[in-house]
């Protein structure tokens, strides 16, 4: 399938800014199954961008500096892309929960995807006992590795209540636990929790999913803004797959990878700092429009909050 993408980010100043710095991270990345055709950037003020530049992890980072007073700030891409990748099944030859636990931690790579990079605690995602505890139902030792992890992605998806004013940006894996809802960020930061606990590799990925449902199926939620889920390091042969919690599917065609890291501040979509007194509004609007013939109608662009989910 082939998809064109348009993210917009507007902030708008209650007092004009003298200065800003942003880290962009709206360039996909190539991926698994997934090719990036083209890629630009509208900016509103024009300031002193720094394109490309690699970060620690999966990731492409835009550099902006705007160092004239301004009160609003505009940033817009628009990417053309191409995703062929079928969504992952258990297989007999699946290695189980244990035996990927312990090839990851035996991996001798050194790369950005490197295993060893995503088996520890990340700065936003602690282990906590009560989440290393509750997902262990799903993730025995003994289980199949992708079995296990599309178990562990169907209890989320059934034990929390999706609830947009439930969490904020900062709001922790345990908190976002306790309460039982929140959004696919806090899902899938829950998910990694648990599944680090259990020795195993796991990734937060930043990305889109289609706005258009396949015929015959229900529109997924988190279409209509920024979306996250989970990959976890399946062994040598099947290497990084991808689960969203959110959805309690794992990952094919209609999700578009963005960028991976460790946890949310690795690859927020736009972070940064500004001069100026406090008060700002943030709007965030996504749209992912198929172009394949059989695609179907056109797309909605709704408002959505400047957090995933």
């Amino acid at each position: 399938m082939r998809y064109s993408v348009r993210h917009q980010t507007r902030f708008d100043y209650a007092f004009p800014v003298r200065f800003a710095r942003c880290n962009l991270r709206l360039h996909p990345v190539d991926w698994d199954g997934q090719r990036v055709e083209s890629y630009r950037l509208r900016l509103d003020p024009v300031g002193q961008l720094l394109a490309g530049c690699d970060g620690g992890y999966l990731a492409i980072t835009d550099r902006l500096i705007v160092d004239r007073p301004a009160t609003k700030l505009v940033i817009e891409s628009r990417s053309t892309l191409t995703v062929e990748r079928e969504a992952p099944a258990c297989t007999p030859s699946d290695p189980s929960v244990d035996q990927a636990a312990r090839a990851a931690a035996g991996q001798p790579l050194l790369d950005r995807m490197a295993p060893a990079n995503f088996l520890f605690p990340s700065p936003l995602i602690a282990a906590f006992p009560e989440i290393a505890s509750w997902c262990a139902a799903e993730l025995s030792p003994g289980r199949g590795i992708v079995e296990a992890g599309l178990a562990l992605a169907h209890a989320i998806q059934a034990g929390f209540r999706y609830d947009g004013s439930a969490t904020e940006l900062d709001t922790s894996p345990a908190q976002a636990f306790a309460a039982r809802r929140g959004v696919c960020q806090d899902f899938a930061q829950i998910m990694i929790s648990g599944a680090r606990s259990a020795g195993l590799a796991a990734a937060y990925v930043s990305g889109y999913l289609r706005t258009v449902p396949p015929a015959g199926k229900e529109r997924l939620v988190g279409a209509d803004a920024t979306h996250a889920w989970v990959m976890l390091w399946c062994g040598a042969e099947r290497g990084w797959l991808g689960f969203d919690p959110t959805n309690g599917c794992t990952v094919g065609s209609d999700h578009i990878v963005c960028a991976i890291g460790r946890d949310y501040g690795d690859v927020a979509p736009v972070d940064g700092i500004f001069l100026g007194r406090d008060g700002q509004k943030i709007d965030v609007a996504v749209d992912v429009e198929p172009l394949a013939e059989d695609a179907g109608a056109a797309t909605v662009t709704p408002p959505a909050s400047a957090r995933a989910g």
